[in-house]
């Protein structure tokens, strides 16, 4: 009889931690590179992305919902946005990633050099001194519809004591 080896369960708490160490360099790397704080960009990559486990990002390895008109690279996938006071379900056009690491270098360019349509879309999260100001300019420059997101990534960064990446 041959012993067989004990099978090796991870708990969520686990799960979650190796995600986050999964982004932590390349948030640190991006983050010092365009002046944006890695628990912002970790808490929305966790927010955004369930984990990694949406299939946005775990087919198409986008972690932020980014957006895009390049039909040569880009999936049309639904999503819910909130329009008029509700949730709706919209189909959009997202961008495809080779990687995660790709995906947050993706992010922090456009939260540094904004949109096609306001190249200063993000000023305030990059002029942030701390998460909760960062959190905060997120919802006041209008990068998610969610009137809930900037309380949302406080509790995940507080949660899971992203902060601690920031310096």
């Amino acid at each position: 009889m041959v012993a067989q080896e004990p099978i090796q369960v991870k708990t969520i708490q686990q799960q979650h931690e190796e995600f986050i160490q999964t982004l932590t360099p390349a948030a640190i790397k991006y983050g010092r590179m365009y002046n944006i704080l890695p628990s912002i960009t970790i808490a929305q990559a966790i927010l955004e992305s369930d984990w990694g486990q949406s299939q946005l990002a775990s087919k198409y390895h986008n972690l932020f919902g980014i957006k895009s008109d390049d039909p040569n690279n880009s999936q049309m996938l639904k999503t819910q946005e909130y329009q008029n006071g509700q949730w709706v379900t919209i189909a959009a056009s997202f961008k495809v990633y080779p990687s995660f690491d790709a995906s947050i270098a993706d992010h922090a360019v456009l939260l540094a050099k904004g949109t096609t349509w306001n190249k200063q879309q993000y000023q305030h999260v990059l002029a942030s001194r701390n998460y909760l100001e960062a959190a905060n300019s997120l919802q006041i420059d209008g990068y998610a519809t969610d009137p809930d997101y900037t309380q949302k990534l406080i509790r995940i960064i507080e949660k899971y004591h992203l902060n601690r990446y920031d310096n």
